[in-house]
């Protein structure tokens, strides 16, 4: 097991036109991101719209993805209320030798600690040779980790239980465990995450914030000024005055018409919408191109 660390995007999922996941241009995507600065990138979070894309189309790109050039830098998301599903799509990607999980509890549902613990623990009893990153987003499903619930975790099964996406903000302060992987789940959290001993980032934004958040990464690991924070931050601010997914979809897609496509109830940004957030993005003097084939 080695300990999570870096820049990580929570990849975005191509479209076609009929609403089926692209598999080759999101894959590309995803490789792209990382040539422009990621360490690596999370497959069908929440940002990938995990949700709302069928199981069997999740099969068919990693399938693809076990190609890859990066295959060693991916977390995968499961993106599923079904414990049996979850199980069941990490067995698939187990046989394709992808180690690393993305996983969120279940969602609609009430619940506390002790049910949470009993969830991860059959996912570890059934897949023992997984690595799982805890998701805390209380936002989306309803629940959210204390810290307490993941020290519990980590006791029980220290071999499973490497990490936390921290998208609620309530751990990456205040959990201290060794040779576990703490990111908080924005730019904004970057740098005052990395000096409180956090590991990186894994959020929506490193879509298109990869450079400027690699920046402030190997700044820090190297002891360098950090010129390059500020803007970050910024630029993280201006995206999250809309939805997440839909800005970075409307944003990708003024250079290429690929991005555009996005399954209901999710839509891309009005064309007010759009011209707001790409005037606001000039401003801050920040722009990036999809190199991503039309």
């Amino acid at each position: 097991m080695s300990k999570i660390s870096g820049i990580y995007a929570a990849s975005l999922s191509i479209l076609n036109n009929d609403l089926t996941l692209n598999v080759k241009k999101t894959i590309q995507h995803a490789e792209m991101i990382i040539d422009h600065g990621c360490h690596g990138a999370a497959i069908f979070g929440s940002t990938g719209q995990a949700q709302l894309i069928p199981i069997s189309e999740k099969i068919y790109l990693l399938n693809h993805l076990a190609l890859s050039k990066y295959k060693e830098k991916y977390i995968i998301g499961t993106g599923l209320n079904s414990l049996g599903e979850t199980i069941n799509l990490m067995r698939v990607a187990r046989s394709l030798n992808f180690k690393k999980f993305l996983i969120m509890p279940p969602a609609y549902y009430k619940y506390g600690d002790k049910e949470v613990i009993e969830f991860y623990s059959k996912i570890a009893d059934a897949i023992p040779d997984s690595e799982i990153i805890l998701y805390n987003f209380e936002k989306l499903c309803g629940y959210k980790f204390s810290i307490d619930c993941v020290e519990k975790l980590v006791s029980k099964y220290p071999k499973n239980i490497v990490g936390v996406k921290d998208s609620s903000y309530n751990l990456f302060e205040n959990l201290k465990i060794d040779n576990f992987s703490v990111l908080p789940g924005s730019e904004s959290k970057l740098l005052k995450g990395l000096e409180m001993g956090c590991s990186g980032i894994i959020t929506a934004t490193c879509n298109a914030t990869s450079e400027l958040a690699r920046k402030v990464f190997d700044d820090f690991q190297n002891g360098n000024e950090q010129k390059t924070n500020k803007k970050l931050c910024n630029v993280r601010n201006t995206f999250e005055k809309y939805n997440l997914i839909s800005g970075l979809h409307t944003f990708f897609s003024k250079n290429n018409s690929s991005y555009r496509n996005i399954l209901p109830p999710l839509s891309i940004l009005t064309s007010k919408e759009s011209d707001e957030l790409n005037a606001n993005l000039r401003e801050l003097n920040f722009s990036t191109k999809s190199s991503l084939a039309a």
